[in-house]
């Protein structure tokens, strides 16, 4: 063991053995798509037994107390790492070796065909089965490297799409903020409408919401995207025809830190007040209280008229202009760090759309991982079922994450054995 410059302990025989494993085990992503899977591979198991025994060897070194102060805090800092790491794989290889006992015990009941005994070693073993795919999932969620925004709070907009002959997408818009809404209350967040620009025949052509709580980013970045709609309108020519049609809305999910610290000098600035449209009375036909700002130096475009106030609207616009500028940054530095995810956000085109919710079929398709689920009603509501889906998602985006992290091992060792 020796201390790297970057103060983080590491054995280097036991990284040689993980990436020479790596080097023989191409494609590790397109194989494995779930914890469960990942676990069995050679690869993870060799870097998690790699981990596991420089945890005992920092430990072992903090025991003997024979390093200065600084080495003695680098230490500790690694072991705090490790620790909660090589509990989680002690713990899965203890209820593996539980399983495997259940197991025989299972086969030998069958043949005896003690049918009580063997129904309640089947229960234990099923509930086992549950406790290392749980286990298993919080093993990776510690290994998959932290992304810097997913704490953050997040402005999201939705945006109604075109489609030929009706009105389709306007009403499916309405449909999605809801369900944001829904889904935000589920879990227990704050959600602030910002923006809302209703359609004239009860649809809706573009909202915005301020939505802040625990994780919020984490678990609302994949759904920025184009969302494609198929179904039967209710009124007109179509629906008595039976006529499919297809419409699209756009969905944009911006994190925004407590603090979002970006600039903006007045002088690139172009603000213009109009009245609010919809829902408002007498206040909606006679002030000129929604605001429109032009950020002149980059074209960006941002509007609000949910308050009376034309100060407040204004205000409210200047922080969603803000979150687009900060956007802009947060999408840079991720192109600089090349995370070529296959879950990135994309550029919203409709040739990038992201799932399909076709109601004559009562199907979502997500199309990034190849997942349907039935239900549409239900996940519409935003709570259990749109929630599954979302942690389906998530738990993919880990395994993408981890399985490139092992793989960036080897680049890092300089790809020799």
């Amino acid at each position: 063991i020796r201390l790297y410059s970057c103060g983080v302990w590491r054995p280097e025989p036991l990284l040689d053995v993980a990436r020479c494993t790596l080097s023989s085990h191409g494609r590790l992503r397109k194989k494995h798509q779930d914890s469960r899977a990942l676990w069995k591979h050679e690869v993870v198991q060799k870097y998690l037994e790699t981990l596991s025994k420089e945890y005992q060897q920092v430990n072992h070194l903090l025991s003997a107390d024979s390093k200065n102060e600084f080495e003695q805090r680098t230490l500790r800092r690694r072991c705090a790492d490790l620790s909660p790491v090589a509990t989680a794989f002690q713990e899965i290889k203890e209820a593996e070796s539980e399983l495997q006992e259940l197991e025989t015990m299972c086969r030998e009941l069958d043949s005896r065909d003690e049918k009580q005994l063997l129904e309640l070693a089947l229960e234990e073993k099923e509930t086992l089965d549950k406790k290392i795919n749980t286990l298993c999932r919080k093993l990776f969620q510690l290994l998959v490297p932290k992304e810097k925004y997913d704490k953050s709070h997040v402005i999201l907009e939705v945006t109604a799409g075109r489609t030929t002959g009706g009105d389709i997408c306007q009403q499916f818009t309405k449909e999605m903020f809801e369900m944001y809404q829904n889904y935000a209350d589920y879990k227990c967040w704050t959600f602030d409408i910002l923006n809302y620009v209703p359609a004239e025949i009860g649809g809706l052509h573009h909202a915005a919401a301020h939505i802040s709580g625990d994780d919020v980013y984490r678990h609302l970045k994949y759904e920025g995207g184009t969302h494609r709609v198929q179904r039967i309108p209710e009124t007109g020519l179509s629906s008595r025809m039976q006529r499919i049609h297809t419409g699209t809305m756009s969905v944009i999910v911006l994190p925004q830190p407590e603090e979002v610290d970006v600039k903006v000098d007045p002088k690139d600035l172009r603000v213009d007040t109009f009245r609010a449209k919809g829902a408002g009375g007498q206040h909606v036909n006679k002030t000129d209280s929604a605001v429109r700002i032009v950020h002149l130096p980059t074209g960006v475009v941002v509007e609000c008229q949910q308050e009376r106030s034309q100060q407040m609207n204004k205000e409210i616009a200047l922080r969603m202009l803000r979150a687009k500028l900060y956007q802009q940054i947060v999408e840079k530095q991720l192109s600089q760090e090349q995370r070529a995810r296959k879950l990135q956000l994309g550029t919203r085109a409709q040739s990038e759309r992201i799932r399909t919710y076709n109601f004559t079929q009562d199907r979502v398709t997500d199309h990034r991982i190849s997942y349907d689920a039935r239900n549409i009603k239900e996940i519409l509501s935003g709570k259990e079922e749109l929630d599954k889906l979302i942690n389906r998602l998530l738990e993919f985006a880990e395994m993408e994450a981890l399985t490139e992290h092992l793989e960036s091992l080897q680049s890092v060792g300089g790809g020799g054995c």
